[in-house]
């Protein structure tokens, strides 16, 4: 029995100092740097709210679980927030850069943002590569804390929210690159 104990015990520390194991935060805030350093890292991760938001081009509705199994940098902004047409550039680098299989980056025009003033936005910043979703009634902001704009939040395959950032911010300087390829390329298969 004791010879048992002792293999159990021994299992659980070889667990817990798996690389492969480390917390997302463990990741995250040796990476931070310049604009990061606005970046709040949650220990314990956070729930995030099932409320639908708007898809593009009237494609219907959709809910942040629909997006488990990647990690999701999702950017809550309006076309009449100056701040927000300075980051969207950045954004849309990040997508290009890293975005696949195991990240994406999603765009939620907050309140009243009418499809046209998006598509007019969008062209104006040269996007091309990142969704204008919409979250008129502001259900999904209001749920998930999201007062002034914008305000940037980095949710785990789990759909749980790891990391915010309120403002502006450069995501596709190296620090932020770097955090998201810690987060998108670690071995979660133990």
């Amino acid at each position: 029995m004791k010879k048992i104990g002792l293999g159990v015990l021994y299992t659980v520390a070889a667990l817990a100092t798996s690389p492969a194991l480390a917390s997302d935060a463990d990741l995250i805030t040796p990476l931070i740097a310049g604009d990061m350093k606005k970046l709040a890292v949650h220990t314990p991760p956070k729930a995030t709210s099932g409320a639908p938001f708007e898809l593009a081009d009237g494609a219907g509705k959709a809910t942040l679980e629909d997006y488990r199994g990647k990690y999701v940098l999702v950017n809550f902004w309006a076309t009449w927030c100056a701040p927000c047409r300075k980051e969207m550039p950045h954004l849309s680098e990040l997508q290009a850069e890293l975005g696949g299989e195991n990240f994406e980056v999603l765009t939620i025009a907050t309140g009243r943002n009418s499809p046209q003033g998006i598509q007019k936005f969008f062209k104006e910043t040269g996007i091309s590569n990142l969704p204008r979703h919409q979250d008129p009634r502001q259900a999904l902001a209001s749920q998930m804390g999201i007062f002034g704009l914008p305000i940037t939040v980095l949710i785990d395959p789990e759909g749980r929210e790891i990391a915010r950032l309120r403002g502006d911010a450069d995501w596709a300087s190296d620090s932020a690159k770097a955090i998201i390829k810690a987060l998108s390329t670690q071995d979660t298969s133990g």
